[in-house]
C-alpha cells in the first residue's frame, strides 16, 4: 500500500477509543434492538478473541499501549476502506465534521476486536463486508472502495442500505446495517455528534434557580 492510500485521519490514543467504546456500548445495543439485525452468515475462520479485557472496573485514568488489553483487528487497507465507509454513512455537512474526521473507524476496530461475548461475531461481519465491499467497487468500477468517487460509492449503498435487497445483496445488507450502527452508536457519542442532534445534556449551569413558577403551579408545588 502506498503512503497516500494509507493516509487519513491519525489513530486516536487507545485510552480515549477504549472509554469512548464503553459509553457507545448502550447506544449500538439500542440500534441493535429497534431494527431486529440478523446476524450474518459465518464464513472466515476466526481465531480465539486475544488479549484480557479491561474487566468489570476499567482503569480510565491509565494510558493503555497498542495491545495491552487486546490487539487490534484492521490492517492499514481495511482502516482505509473503514473510514471511507463511515464518511459515506455520514459525511461531512455544514453541521460538523463526517464520521472518519472524528475517528469512528477506530472505534468500531476497537469494538470488533474486543474479547467479549458477540464482538467476535461483530469482527467476521464488518471483516466480511469490507472484502466485499472492495471486491464489489474493482467489479463496478475498476478501482477500491477509497478510490471512489462519490456518486460511485453511493452507488453500492444503495444496493445494500435496506432489508429490501435483490438475493445476491442479502449477506451485504446485514453487513451494512451492523457497520451503520456501530458508526450511528460512535458518531453520535462523540461532542461533535452531540451538538448535531443538539443534546445539550451534562452541561454545567452558571446558575440555576430552580423551575419556572408556572411549572411549579401545575404541580401543585407552588
Amino acid at each position: 500500500m502506498s503512503a497516500s492510500e494509507s493516509s487519513g485521519p491519525a489513530r486516536m490514543p487507545r485510552r480515549e477509543a477504549i472509554k469512548w467504546m464503553l459509553t457507545a456500548a448502550a447506544a449500538v445495543t439500542l440500534l441493535e434492538r429497534s431494527t431486529g439485525a440478523a446476524p450474518a452468515r459465518a464464513e472466515l475462520t476466526m481465531p480465539p478473541p486475544a488479549g484480557k479485557g479491561y474487566g468489570t472496573d476499567p482503569d480510565l485514568t491509565k494510558t493503555y499501549k497498542p495491545g495491552e488489553l487486546w490487539p487490534l483487528t484492521f490492517n492499514d487497507a481495511q482502516r482505509a476502506t473503514a473510514a471511507a465507509l463511515c464518511d459515506a454513512i455520514i459525511p461531512a455537512d455544514d453541521k460538523g465534521p463526517g464520521a472518519a474526521a472524528v475517528n469512528v473507524q477506530d472505534f468500531i476496530d476497537e469494538w470488533i476486536s474486543a474479547p467479549y461475548a458477540n464482538h467476535d461475531n461483530d469482527q467476521r461481519v464488518v471483516l466480511e463486508g469490507l472484502a466485499w465491499l472492495d471486491a464489489e467497487a474493482q467489479k463496478r468500477f475498476g478501482h477500491p472502495f477509497t478510490k471512489l468517487e462519490a456518486g460511485q460509492k453511493e452507488a453500492i449503498c444503495d444496493d445494500i442500505c435496506s432489508t429490501k435487497v435483490a438475493p445476491d445483496f442479502r449477506k451485504a445488507a446485514q453487513f451494512f446495517k451492523k457497520f451503520r450502527d456501530l458508526t450511528a452508536g460512535g458518531y453520535y457519542t462523540t461532542p461533535e455528534g452531540m451538538k448535531d442532534i443538539g443534546y445539550v445534556g451534562n452541561v454545567p449551569l452558571a446558575s440555576f434557580d430552580g423551575p419556572p413558577p408556572e411549572v411549579l403551579k401545575q404541580l401543585g408545588l407552588a
